[in-house]
């Protein structure tokens, strides 16, 4: 399944958006298909007996709800999918064609967000660009740094370029999401922890992390305006086609792409990821709790920003550009850069 958080109106507040599911070319809200369901499939009905809103309303509260909530969503959805798209569209506050819909970040309010090191591709070329080769410590753990979980933007949504910077980069990553709680984490076990997956722009200016990191410490207002994720939370089962190895080693054969104002800048594949998610996972749950929701984000692919690229390559973005990321089987995630309220055009 492809899972979204989506408003009818742009101007909605952040904290207002709603669960939605994919289907075709249907957003299907989750709270009224759970309501439609129970009116039509007593086994659902049984699954949520006397519950007034039988799905959650928000996709954070399904993964807390955790397996008897995502068993009554499957069924919802086999019911629909099994049902004329003009009926569903018939049922007030059910169905919504996705053009219609504005699409927030899948998880608007994470309780944490952990961006990995785990492309050894990008470790290599972006030091290259400064005479460094990659530290050894590198090779022992996968590293990451906590982001900013209250600058998050979704699919189309407008970024506006930070202020006090003149270098503003784009960065292709995964991320996955966390699906149920758990501490000291196995990794062979890991990815049964992972409610899905989707794409992840971790927006950089490059002049004020490199300011940062030279009293190494950082990066954080190099990074914490911006954050973007989308267009939708894909489930496991999707990437089933793409999977080569298990535990410890799961990786997705998914090829990567960037692309600013329609040209091609970045190419990669996600199996090339030197530490997996369940590399991930094991080490950001050691000796602490993670919750559902949590995001873990895997670190720029290969060639994936323009820092690496070199402005031989292409200049630093501006106002007015376009930066669409894509992943096979994630979708396609785009936004454009607009002049923040003290930032110049």
């Amino acid at each position: 399944m492809k899972l979204v958080t989506y408003v009818l109106d742009a101007n909605t507040p952040r904290e207002g958006g709603r669960a939605g599911v994919l289907l075709n070319d249907l957003i299907l809200d989750l709270a009224t298909l759970g309501r439609w369901a129970a009116a039509r499939e007593a086994a659902f009905a049984r699954l949520s007996p006397g519950s007034e809103a039988s799905l959650p309303s928000t996709l954070l509260a399904l993964l807390q709800e955790g397996a008897s909530a995502w068993e009554r969503l499957r069924i919802a959805f086999a019911l629909a999918s099994q049902t004329e798209p003009a009926h569903l569209q018939s049922q007030e506050g059910l169905a919504f064609p996705l053009e219609q819909v504005h699409l927030r970040p899948p998880i608007p309010t994470p309780p944490t967000i952990r961006d990995f090191f785990a492309f050894e591709a990008h470790v290599r070329n972006a030091r290259a660009r400064s005479g460094l080769e990659v530290p050894p410590q590198w090779y022992q753990i996968p590293v990451f740094y906590f982001s900013n979980t209250s600058a998050l933007y979704g699919h189309d949504e407008a970024i506006p370029y930070p202020r006090h910077s003149q270098a503003l980069d784009y960065e292709l990553e995964m991320a996955a999401v966390i699906g149920r709680e758990g501490q000291d984490i196995a990794a062979e076990q890991a990815a049964d922890y992972i409610a899905g997956y989707m794409i992840m722009n971790d927006w950089s200016a490059r002049d004020l992390q490199l300011q940062e990191m030279a009293v190494q410490l950082g990066p954080a207002k190099g990074k914490d305006f911006a954050t973007s994720f989308g267009p939708w939370l894909v489930t496991p089962d999707e990437l089933q086609p793409y999977r080569r190895g298990s535990g410890a080693d799961e990786r997705f054969d998914l090829p990567m792409r960037a692309r600013v104002n329609g040209v091609l800048l970045t190419e990669a594949n996600f199996q090339e990821i030197y530490y997996t998610f369940p590399h991930m996972i094991e080490r950001a749950s050691q000796h602490v709790r993670l919750r559902p929701g949590d995001i873990l984000g895997s670190g720029t692919c290969g060639g994936g920003c323009l820092l690496e690229l070199g402005q031989e390559r292409h200049r630093w973005l501006s106002v007015g550009d376009v930066v669409e990321l894509e992943i096979a089987g994630l979708g396609l995630l785009r936004n454009s850069i607009v002049a923040s309220p003290h930032h110049p055009e």
